[in-house]
């Protein structure tokens, strides 16, 4: 069984390094940074150290695949999956692990049905550290069923959802509206605080409000993410801001979601992967000065 990767990021890596090494030649990756010098060498080097190829181009990549995951950010999966389409043989399996609204997966599986490709809605519940390929999935479409397959042999841990494509993912969708949304309340609130000079008075009156929520470490984690990851979650609330808007309601806390993490993400310097910083207050040293000048 020959498996390509679209994108070589974080869940790729995660599953990838978690399965047996015997598997790493069976393993083709192609991530479009490879066709960037500043991004180049990293994922160079990160398919080095999973023992995998890395394909100069997504044509070599998927030639000869019998199981594609897409794993790429939220904006590119529908690109990705009409390139695919164009690429992979008949009754191949491509599961999409992408953060994207339903109607974004339907017209993905559309494209792969006219071509007989087996479309997988795939939902990566939770994130992909420390559980790697444990991690919760959801998945929905036709091909759910035959799909548990490949997923037992590899030990995932995978839930059909009944349904059409789009199923698995509005659970996760639906779900970000409240973990992305407090995740940007919290930066909003955070930033705020420290601005006005009142964080001694504002985190322990939220803590008598809410003893359940220590609001100091859950800022600390949501910026280390945020910042981290920030480009990848704006585009996933993106598509959730699209999600609600289907559905016929207003969608304006999505989108400030998706612009919150976008802010974050932009204003973060190039030194903090390397400095790899902990505390709450240089998160805020970090992002106040500059968010601050773009207002």
């Amino acid at each position: 069984m020959q498996i390509a990767f679209i994108g070589l990021g974080e869940v790729a890596t995660a599953f990838i390094s978690s399965w047996d090494i015997s598997r790493a030649s069976l393993i083709t990756a192609f991530d479009i940074k490879t066709n960037h010098p500043d991004t180049a060498e990293e994922i160079e080097f990160r398919s080095h150290n999973l023992q995998i190829k890395l394909a100069p181009n997504l044509t070599e990549a998927l030639t000869f695949a019998d199981v594609v995951f897409s794993t790429v950010t939220a904006d590119q999966s529908a690109i990705v999956a009409k390139s695919a389409s164009k690429l992979m043989r008949a009754d191949t399996y491509f599961l999409d692990l992408n953060s994207c609204a339903p109607s974004t997966k339907r017209l993905s599986a559309k494209l792969m049905r006219e071509k007989m490709i087996r479309y997988v809605d795939v939902a990566v519940m939770e994130p992909v550290y420390p559980k790697r390929h444990k991690v919760p999935l959801l998945i929905s479409g036709d091909w759910s069923k035959e799909a548990m397959t490949f997923f037992d042999i590899f030990s995932m841990h995978c839930r059909i959802i009944e349904g059409e494509v789009g199923k698995a993912s509005s659970i996760k969708m639906v779900r970000s509206i409240m973990v992305k949304g407090l995740e940007a309340l919290t930066a909003e609130c955070t930033l705020a605080a420290f601005a006005a000079d009142v964080v001694d008075e504002v985190f322990p009156s939220l803590l008598d409000g809410h003893p359940r929520i220590d609001i100091l470490a859950r800022a600390t984690y949501n910026f280390e993410r945020s910042m981290r990851h920030g480009k990848r979650r704006a585009a996933e609330m993106d598509e959730v801001a699209k999600m609600v808007a289907d559905l016929g309601l207003p969608n304006a806390l999505a989108q400030a979601t998706a612009n919150w993490q976008r802010l974050i993400a932009e204003n973060t310097t190039s030194q903090f992967e390397v400095k790899k910083r902990r505390t709450l207050e240089s998160y805020v040293d970090e992002l106040l000065p500059r968010i601050k000048k773009m207002i």
